[in-house]
């Protein structure tokens, strides 16, 4: 799965828009309620950023729990 963010954040006195997508990763009961959410809902997750693959160079966010936001 892929996650957007798009936010506002100081940076040397000043505001700079930050947008990105990065890769994710669940197992378990987390992916299983991923799973039966809509796409594009808003979410705050936690985890923690690894490898994507174990030989690679990309990183994965693997959630390890989240929340659905209002935008």
């Amino acid at each position: 799965m892929t996650l957007a963010h798009a936010s506002m954040q100081a940076e040397a006195g000043g505001e700079r828009k930050v947008d990105c997508e990065l890769a994710a990763i669940a197992f378990a009961d987390v992916a299983l309620r991923l799973a039966g959410l809509v796409i594009g809902a808003a979410l705050r997750c936690e985890g923690f950023i690894a490898r994507r693959f174990r030989t690679g160079t990309s990183v994965a966010l693997h959630i390890s729990r989240f929340e659905l936001t209002e935008r």
